[in-house]
């Protein structure tokens, strides 16, 4: 007989994934599926959009991926709405997918970088929820989640378009927790820190392990799934009070002075 009342379960939640080809989105994906939900894969890459859903379906869970771009308006919508009916309603919606383009603030491709990292980094996040809403609001478990960084916390230099999005997402996070928590809808972000994904596979290892020593608690970067599953914890049943707040997943990165 439990002795409590709140599930920690997601099985038959249908979970909404960008980013899912590749690095953290890849990961939650997996974890999701793994924990009995129905994943929605998005990416614009569809080699391995193709490979991760194949390799879901491998394992018996029901999957489907759909291969978006995160910068049409339009077609967020309509993948979202393809989804909710493909798999009978949405209840999990993980803005994961993003971009960085290095860019000195005097530097000539600089509008460009800023323009495109603001629409995919949090634009992009901004419509995915608006079109979800409707579905959420009929699900039983609403939640979404918002991958924000420890860039939303502190800030690198030639990365400003990257930190303005981020700390914009730690903020969209917070404002709509607020303006949704009525209707039980639960938004929730995560900031990841030193992670082994693509956007990092270019930085030397030595680099990697010196960074880690010099800024990290825990003196390593983190695999994807590390952060996936700061993810589900956001999504269970059992977070139904927890909304509003950011969730470093960073090896103790923004609490070490020295």
């Amino acid at each position: 007989m439990a002795l409590s009342k709140l599930s920690r379960s997601i099985e038959g939640n249908v979970a909404f994934i960008t980013g899912a080809a590749s690095g953290m989105g890849e990961a939650t994906a997996k974890l999701f599926a793994d924990e009995g939900a129905k994943v929605a894969a998005i990416d614009l890459n569809s080699e391995g959009l193709e490979r991760v859903v194949g390799e879901i379906e491998a394992a018996g869970y029901p999957v489907k991926g759909w291969v978006l771009d995160l910068g049409d308006a339009d077609a967020i919508k309509s993948t979202i709405d393809e989804a909710a009916t493909h798999f009978g309603g949405l209840d999990l919606l993980i803005n994961n997918a993003g971009i960085s383009i290095p860019a000195p603030i005097d530097g000539e491709g600089y509008e460009a970088a800023w323009a495109k990292t603001l629409e995919i980094l949090l634009t992009a996040h901004t419509r995915t929820i608006r079109a979800a809403l409707p579905y959420l609001r009929e699900s039983q478990n609403p939640r979404i989640v918002n991958i924000a960084s420890t860039e939303g916390l502190g800030a690198t230099k030639f990365g400003s378009p990257y930190t303005a999005a981020k700390t914009g997402v730690i903020g969209l996070t917070r404002s709509l927790a607020v303006e949704l928590g009525t209707e039980g809808i639960t938004v929730n972000c995560i900031c990841p820190g030193p992670i082994r994904t693509g956007m990092t596979d270019a930085i030397p290892e030595e680099h990697k392990q010196e960074f880690a020593r010099r800024r990290v608690a825990m003196k390593r970067y983190a695999d994807p799934e590390e952060v996936a599953h700061g993810t589900l914890n956001f999504c269970l049943p059992a977070s139904s009070f927890m909304t509003g707040t950011h969730l470093p997943v960073d090896g103790g990165l923004t609490i070490r002075n020295a």
